[in-house]
């Protein structure tokens, strides 16, 4: 089997727990009695735990002969967090096996986006193909969902999780590609924290970091709260799941199709992450006033640029900024802060911005996603600024 499949297999089994755990979980936990506050904190714990989560998973991992390995030891860690979860009486429990699951999962995606980048420079293919086939998995998980809940009660949620993690664990253990860790064989502990902290220190680096999470983080809201708000309308959790679906839908083709194109035309990530801050700003000012059906699928439309574009060109902006072997600490740091500590913060915030304001909470996010704006900018003029000093003590 060709690696780029095998690669893509694993993607298809990671997203499609994913498909379900993100638009889903707030019904399963709204179900067990928790209010907005409650689930938005519960979610939103292991969010803001990745600043200490994610670098050490990053150095632990590592440590290993080759990449699969650590992937498919979270991918165990997850299984028995989330079985746990559903086995479990109480907010303390819940929020227990949660973090254990969700920060398993969560560091899951940039061991594989490393693996992947990697084996995809090597053997000539582009990274968004294996990593669309992720997305697809996301679409059909979410309307099989969707589908199942107008039978089926919310537990099923938890229930394909669960087996969905499980599957996913199974692959990567025997199905990914043996790929070691270095080719100059396992760094020392010291030496892969000195790598860590060299990034950590780097000014422009982390600036980088600031302007894709912010973006990506705006999310946050969205992932909490668009499937409660959207039954509140009257849509049913079918429709819920279509909606969602059909966004990922324009995200893959966007993968599949115009990502490549990008690259041949020699447009690079910049560019790409400027459209994702101004999709953003304009999505969720929209969501903000509860616009009607056919105002939502356009809506959704954009998650190809809010989500797959800011995704793509932050991955490639990490790449570019970082050492060659610092790569796992800087995608893990970057994923540490969009997927980690901005949208903890964004997620802990909506819970009470729901209760509060219910969909108006959506205004904070294109706040959220105009200060990622705001970063770009500010990080892209010290970049030029530093190029024409270079420039400049050459000639």
């Amino acid at each position: 089997m060709q690696p780029s499949v095998r690669l893509a297999l694993h993607y298809v089994l990671l997203f499609g727990v994913t498909g379900v755990s993100l638009p889903f979980a707030g019904l399963w936990l709204n179900s067990l009695g928790l209010d907005g506050a409650e689930i938005g904190t519960l979610l939103a714990v292991p969010m803001l735990a990745r600043f200490l989560t994610g670098p050490m998973i990053a150095v632990w991992a590592d440590g290993f002969a080759t990449r699969r390995a650590p992937i498919a030891i979270l991918g165990w860690v997850a299984v028995a967090g989330y079985g746990a979860a559903a086995l479990v009486e109480g907010y303390v429990l819940w929020t227990l096996c949660w973090f254990v699951a969700a920060t398993a999962t969560s560091a899951i995606i940039p061991l594989i986006d490393v693996l992947s980048l990697r084996i995809a420079r090597r053997e000539g293919f582009s990274f968004s193909v294996p990593r669309g086939f992720g997305s697809a998995a996301f679409v059909l998980a979410n309307l099989a969902m969707g589908a199942l809940l107008i039978q089926l009660p919310v537990a099923a949620v938890i229930v394909w999780i669960v087996a969905g993690s499980a599957l996913m664990a199974l692959y990567a253990q025997f199905g990914l590609p043996a790929e070691g860790v270095s080719a100059a064989g396992r760094a020392s502990g010291r030496n892969r924290f000195l790598g860590l902290g060299r990034l950590l220190a780097d000014p422009v680096f982390m600036m980088a970091l600031l302007a894709i999470g912010a973006v990506q983080a705006s999310h946050g809201f969205y992932y909490g709260f668009s499937a409660i708000l959207w039954t509140q309308q009257g849509l049913s959790t079918g429709l819920v799941g279509a909606l969602w679906a059909g966004s990922v839908i324009i995200e893959i083709g966007f993968m599949w199709w115009l990502d490549p194109w990008r690259r041949r035309l020699g447009i690079g990530p910049w560019p790409l992450l400027a459209v994702g801050v101004g999709a953003g700003v304009l999505r969720w000012t929209a969501l903000a006033f509860s616009p009607p059906l056919a105002l939502l699928w356009p809506l959704q439309a954009l998650h190809a640029l809010t989500f797959a574009a800011t995704y793509l060109a932050g991955v490639e902006i990490v790449e570019r900024l970082a050492p060659e072997d610092a790569q796992t600490a800087a995608q893990t740091l970057s994923s540490t802060v969009s997927a980690g500590v901005l949208i903890g913060i964004a997620t802990v915030l909506s819970g009470p911005l729901y209760d509060s304001y219910g969909a108006g909470g959506y205004l904070a996010m294109a706040g959220m996603a105009a200060l990622g704006g705001l970063a770009m900018v500010s990080l892209r003029g010290r970049l030029g600024r530093e190029s024409g000093r270079a420039g400049a003590g050459q000639g």
